[in-house]
C-alpha cells in the first residue's frame, strides 16, 4: 500500500499556503513544513508555519482530482447548502434505516455544516466516512477551508 503523507499550513512570514513534510522543533513551539526539491532527493528549505493552520492530506481527491485536506470544506452536488468539513477522529457509524449506532471508528470523515433546516435533521446531519465511494456518489468538491473561508462555518 502506497500512501502519500503530506501536510500543508500557512507560512508565518506571509500567510501563503505551503505543502510538504511536517517537522516540529524539539523543546519549542516552532512548527515547519519541509519543502522538497523537484528531484525528491532532499529538501529545499524548512518553512516556519502557523501551527493552528496545519492540515494533513487525506490521501483522497475530490471529483475534479483536487487533493482533499483536513479542515477543507466540501460542497456536495454543487449545492451551496450541502457543505461539510473534513475531520480526522472518532465518530459513530449509523444504520441509515434505524438511525441506531452500529459501530464507533476512528478515521477521516465529514461533519455537516448546518446551513438550513434539512442539514440539521437526521440522517442528513450525521458524520459520514470520507471514502472514494462517498466522494463519487455525492459529487464532492473542495470548496474552501475553515481558515480562508470562516464565513462558510457560520450557522444561520
Amino acid at each position: 500500500m502506497n500512501r502519500e503523507i503530506l501536510f500543508k499550513a500557512k507560512r508565518k512570514d506571509n500567510g501563503e499556503w505551503v505543502e510538504g513534510g511536517y517537522f516540529s522543533e524539539p523543546n519549542t513551539d516552532n512548527k515547519y513544513i519541509i519543502c522538497w526539491n523537484s528531484f525528491g532527493l532532499g529538501f529545499n528549505e524548512f518553512i516556519e508555519v502557523d501551527p493552528d493552520t496545519i492540515c494533513q492530506y487525506t490521501g483522497l481527491t475530490d471529483k475534479n482530482g483536487k487533493k482533499i485536506w483536513e479542515n477543507d470544506i466540501l460542497i456536495g452536488r454543487g449545492n451551496d447548502r450541502d457543505l461539510s468539513k473534513v475531520v480526522f477522529g472518532k465518530f459513530h457509524v449509523i444504520d441509515a434505516e434505524t438511525l441506531r449506532r452500529v459501530d464507533r471508528v476512528i478515521g477521516w470523515h465529514t461533519e455537516v455544516i448546518e446551513t438550513d433546516a434539512l442539514s440539521k435533521c437526521e440522517p442528513f446531519c450525521l458524520p459520514t466516512p470520507l471514502t472514494d465511494f462517498y466522494i463519487e456518489r455525492s459529487k464532492l468538491e473542495a470548496y474552501g477551508n475553515i481558515f480562508d473561508n470562516p464565513e462558510l462555518m457560520e450557522v444561520e
